[in-house]
């Protein structure tokens, strides 16, 4: 039944992008100034001394600052460049980086925080136009957050010196996912997230069974695990919105297939073969039934979210 839930979730949230007009308008902020990013706009994934994929997909540039082998496995992505234009984007990355780290804070940025959370709030249903967001600690994120407007967006975790992001099942949709910035002290830890904007991590950025629109630059290592990173200069010219919501949240659910299954399967070999045996012997148990059940509810509602997305995504082909 969980498996259920998560989908259905999903599906609610292909539903509310397309219908965006229903989301309120907060009250206009100042607009942050985003540092240059230089040569790291055209990558998806820049990675300081490591880079470790597997069984995920990265559409754009690929970069590492050393000539670290990266790890692949069952991976797509472009070949990972080293130099030297691998090390000039992980360059302009960090100066970008420390730009922001230079006026943090409501008492030294020109436009200082437009609201600043707490480490309670999860951003869960939350609604932010163009501005700057703060928060002072660490973000543990989980819910649906809304981005009204064209942006800029800027996220600064740990304002006070210390700070991390760790989102599961956190969902952001964004009018203009690529005008959206994250930066954070510490690392980044996101699992099972539709995740939109470019991420300017200060230490290891690491996703599982997560799509990520936007850029993953991490100071020190990136790892990937079941994701799908779609970088800002990789985006096909005239994909909507409502598009990438849309196959963002079949991609995660897509993604939670595989870990839910790959987790029975571990635990079947854990427990051995008594209870198929039994199961052979005694036909099919209360238990097969019901599993055979939820699985026509999942694929009824697998088969929803891929709809939704061609349904979204149609007007990008239409003459």
């Amino acid at each position: 039944m969980r498996r259920l839930v998560f989908k259905a979730r999903f599906l609610w949230l292909v539903v509310v992008a397309v219908l965006a007009g229903a989301w309120p308008i907060v009250a206009q902020a100042s607009i942050p100034t985003i540092p240059p990013l230089l040569t790291a706009a055209n990558f998806a994934a820049i990675a300081g001394i490591a880079l470790t994929c597997t069984d995920s997909n990265v559409t754009g540039q690929v970069g590492v600052n050393f000539g670290t082998p990266v790890t692949s496995t069952g991976c797509t992505m472009q070949a990972a460049q080293y130099d030297p234009t691998g090390i000039q984007a992980f360059k302009d990355f960090r100066s970008a980086y420390d730009a922001i780290a230079a006026h943090l804070g409501p008492s030294t940025t020109p436009s200082g925080c437009d609201q600043t959370f707490t480490i309670a709030n999860t951003l869960d249903g939350v609604t932010l136009g163009p501005g700057t967001y703060c928060f002072d600690s660490y973000a543990q994120l989980t819910g649906t957050l809304h981005l009204k407007g064209g942006g800029p967006w800027l996220f600064e975790i740990g304002t006070s010196g210390t700070g991390y992001i760790e989102a599961t099942n956190f969902t952001v949709i964004s009018d203009n996912p690529c005008n959206a910035f994250w930066w954070v002290h510490d690392y980044v830890t996101l699992t099972t997230s539709a995740f939109q904007g470019t991420i300017l991590g200060g230490s290891a950025i690491t996703t599982t069974g997560t799509s990520l629109v936007g850029n993953a630059w991490a100071t020190v290592a990136l790892s990937m695990t079941g994701s799908n990173i779609l970088g800002c200069g990789a985006i096909p010219s005239g994909t909507t919105p409502q598009c990438l919501t849309a196959q963002q949240a079949l991609d995660v659910a897509k993604a939670q297939d595989v870990i839910e299954d790959a987790s029975e399967r571990a635990s079947d070999k854990k427990r051995g073969k008594d209870k198929d045996d039994e199961d052979k012997a005694h036909g099919d148990s209360h238990d097969s039934k019901k599993d055979k059940k939820e699985d026509k509810a999942e694929n009824a509602l697998m088969s929803s979210l891929q709809r939704a997305v061609r349904k979204a995504c149609s007007s990008e082909h239409d003459g």
